[in-house]
């Protein structure tokens, strides 16, 4: 059976979902096609929940731009639709000498992205503020904070529904084939059917990559190396020491092993960088022992037993080990020549602040 929509997703995480509520609220039948029981069971599911201000990224890159406008509209649909957050900030802190310049230059950085507010801290404001932290210097981010991305993801949901979207669980997409300024979509489980649709959208997460190898007649060109970088993340039993977002200077592969609190005051540390071959999100308990050493730089009374294994996320990186591409990569027609396709390659972190942003993005580029 073959049904006609003007728009299909493929995947129902956080960005997934911003971008058929963007679809949805401009008119267009939208149906969002997820392989899973139900939505946003990936990466939007398994992060840091934070809300980044957008201090790290490349000068004009897509990051830089995408999650400061992305921020400034998240903020604002929170509190048009209720969903919690709380902006509590966050430190970035130099714990060593040769660290001092990497500090300031995310300082500057964060000028050029837009983020003129984040400044240093005086050595009273550190002590006073946060008598556990131990660091030479730390830049203050006022605009950074954490949300409850579960309630994120059902108010998205609720408007595309709202809006006359749908949803389909367990419904993977088998084949795409691009026929006459059609595209056809192939979805395979319990009750496969095929489906036409003028625009589609790959926000599959990790699958995003793969899924390219099943589309017919897609440039093999524009399908970039890809490979999983698992975050894990360690609870911590007890009191927090902080009362704010902790993080130190940034690592090649990710933001390093940073404290967060979530909504209801808990503390956790991570994610740490665990190259993986396949999908897999067991934390093994042993590494923490490194988590205790990364964490003791900058927090010395922290005690190994405290720290308990609670959960992992996978990055879904562009690149090989060692080459890795560090911007979002979001494939138009420009790029491989088929009409109405765009992919969502690469989207890790900042995706969740950019979510709102990316899809403005997506249906800029789509002409809608």
């Amino acid at each position: 059976m073959t049904f006609k929509v003007d728009a299909v997703i493929i995947g129902s995480g956080v960005v997934g979902l911003a971008c058929a509520r963007k679809l949805a609220s401009a008119g267009l039948e939208t149906m969002i096609l997820e392989s899973r029981p139900t939505f946003g069971q990936g990466t939007s599911s398994r992060n840091s929940e934070v809300i980044h201000a957008g201090l790290y990224y490349l000068q004009n890159s897509l990051k830089a731009h995408l999650c400061v406008e992305g921020r400034r509209a998240l903020y604002l649909y929170c509190d048009q639709r209720r969903i919690p957050y709380q902006k509590i900030g966050k430190w970035i802190v130099a714990s060593t000498p040769d660290q001092l310049e990497r500090l300031e230059e995310i300082r500057l950085q964060a000028k050029t992205n837009g983020c003129p507010e984040v400044h240093y801290l005086s050595s009273q404001e550190i002590s006073s503020q946060e008598p556990q932290l131990n660091c030479l210097a730390a830049l203050c981010s006022p605009e950074t904070g954490i949300i409850d991305s579960h309630s994120l993801m059902m108010a998205l949901l609720a408007d595309v529904e709202n809006a006359g979207g749908q949803i389909i669980f367990n419904a993977p997409v088998s084949h795409v084939n691009f026929v006459n300024s059609q595209i056809q979509v192939a979805v395979g489980g319990s009750e496969p059917t095929t489906l036409t649709t003028n625009y589609l959208i790959n926000s599959a997460g990790l699958q995003a990559v793969p899924l390219l190898s099943e589309f017919e007649g897609f440039p093999k060109k524009c399908i970039p190396e890809y490979c999983y970088v698992k975050g894990n993340y360690f609870s911590l039993h007890g009191r927090s020491p902080f009362s704010r977002l902790i993080y130190p200077t940034p690592e090649v592969a990710g933001l390093g092993v940073h404290f967060t609190l979530d909504m209801a005051g808990g503390g956790k540390f991570g994610p740490d960088v665990e190259w993986i071959e396949d999908e897999n999100y067991i934390v093994n308990p042993a590494r923490s022992t490194l988590f205790y050493n990364a964490i003791k730089s900058y927090w010395p009374d922290v005690a190994l037993d405290r720290l308990q294994p609670a959960y992992s996320g996978i990055r879904p990186k562009l690149g090989l080990k060692g080459n890795l591409y560090s911007d979002f990569l979001i494939q138009t027609e420009q790029d491989h020549e088929i009409s109405g396709l765009i992919n969502l390659l690469g989207i890790d972190s900042p995706g969740l602040t950019s979510c709102l942003a990316i899809a403005d993005y997506v249906v800029e580029r789509l002409g809608i």
